[in-house]
């Protein structure tokens, strides 16, 4: 008998403003029909915010805001991908900047620059490749499978631990760690 392949989804996003709201929602919609443990879904969802965010602030870097329907709007799309893999649930974004992410220390009275920081430490792992063939990266971040089963969690057999973040920053290769300038 054949084994059904693992629960994917994804979703193509417009680098607007509503752009993460939206991209929240699905996830709580999707990781809800696929039977994953409440708490799983809201570190997911966090998780896919500061990823979002990121990706709608790279697309718009520079560019100041036109009408939806002007010729001048140059607003560019991204895509956040959903699946179970591995005995975790991976969130990724594939936007089209090719800069790799860059894990900031910031001081106490920064007002941004915390969002890869909050990733890497709410995440199992996380990190990011070049896309081959097109331009940009994709960034992703993995928690551990917590299904719901008979009003209870049931955690992933290839997962060590339940509902615990990550207590080290483990970047990939492509991910540098630079104090903010």
């Amino acid at each position: 008998m054949s084994q059904a392949p693992p629960p994917r989804d994804r979703l193509m996003l417009v680098g607007t403003r509503n752009a993460v709201g939206l991209a929240r929602l699905h996830t709580a919609d999707v990781l809800s029909r696929w039977g994953v443990h409440p708490d799983s879904i809201e570190t997911v969802k966090l998780l896919v915010s500061e990823l979002t965010t990121n990706a709608v602030r790279c697309l718009n870097m520079g560019q100041e805001e036109s009408p939806p329907y002007s010729e001048h709007n140059t607003t560019q799309t991204f895509e956040l991908a959903l699946e179970i893999t591995n005995g975790a649930i991976r969130a990724s974004v594939w936007d089209r900047d090719s800069r790799p992410p860059i894990l900031k220390q910031v001081g106490v009275d920064a007002t941004g620059g915390r969002g890869l920081f909050i990733v890497a430490a709410m995440s199992r792992r996380w990190g990011s490749y070049p896309v081959c063939g097109l331009p940009g990266k994709v960034v992703w971040a993995e928690v551990p499978l917590v299904l719901v089963t008979h009003g209870r969690a049931d955690i992933s057999s290839d997962s060590p631990r339940l509902l615990q973040p990550a207590r080290a920053v483990r970047p990939t290769r492509d991910a540098q760690v630079r104090p903010d300038l």
